[in-house]
């Protein structure tokens, strides 16, 4: 078996505490964006079954769009992990209003990153929507423009969140795991 073992899970936030608070980012991203189409950019893997649900609950025209942040091993000597961003088509964004979907905001390298991107192709406008908060471990200064919850805990799955290979990400809740090495 490869990939990280899962100990027992705790969960943290419920069902329930999702979709209602879904519901409200939604009415408030209605509200901003009334009147407008905006496109939603989708940060793969963890945003997913957040974009579906938000999706669903916006009442405002939608496009959406995803990309794929891919981290690669630093080259010899470097002092940082290499990004490289994949997008499923080069979005024309000149003139659009942009909303970056991201299941979670750990760092803020890459939102920061690709916020910065955007606005350079001529995006009209570019906010930040994430399920889940964890300023503890920011590295940039960068604030959301809507956030579903604030945590702590080191490592989430659930509600599509979770490592690659790894199971969990079905659940339709959250909750906090200590992934575990491997035994082969």
């Amino acid at each position: 078996m490869n990939g990280p073992r899962i100990e027992p899970l705790r969960p943290v936030i419920t069902t329930d505490q999702i979709q209602k608070r879904v519901k409200e980012l939604a009415r408030q991203i209605s509200d901003d964006y009334k009147g407008q189409t905006v496109q939603m950019l989708a940060v793969l893997e963890n945003a997913f079954m957040f974009l579906a649900d938000l999706v669903r609950a916006v009442e405002v025209p939608v496009v959406c769009q995803f990309i794929k942040p891919k981290y690669t091993q630093p080259v010899s000597g470097a002092a940082h992990e290499a990004m490289e961003i994949f997008f499923s088509h080069e979005p024309d964004i000149r003139g659009q209003h942009i909303l970056l979907v991201e299941g979670l905001v750990h760092s803020g390298v890459t939102s920061e990153f690709l916020m910065g991107d955007l606005r350079s192709r001529g995006a009209a406008s570019v906010k930040l929507v994430t399920l889940l908060d964890r300023q503890s471990a920011r590295r940039v200064p960068l604030q959301p423009d809507y956030f579903g919850f604030l945590v702590d805990e080191t490592f989430l799955v659930g509600y599509g969140l979770g490592a690659v290979e790894q199971t969990n990400r079905n659940l339709p809740y959250l909750a906090a795991a200590t992934p575990k090495a491997s035994v082969t």
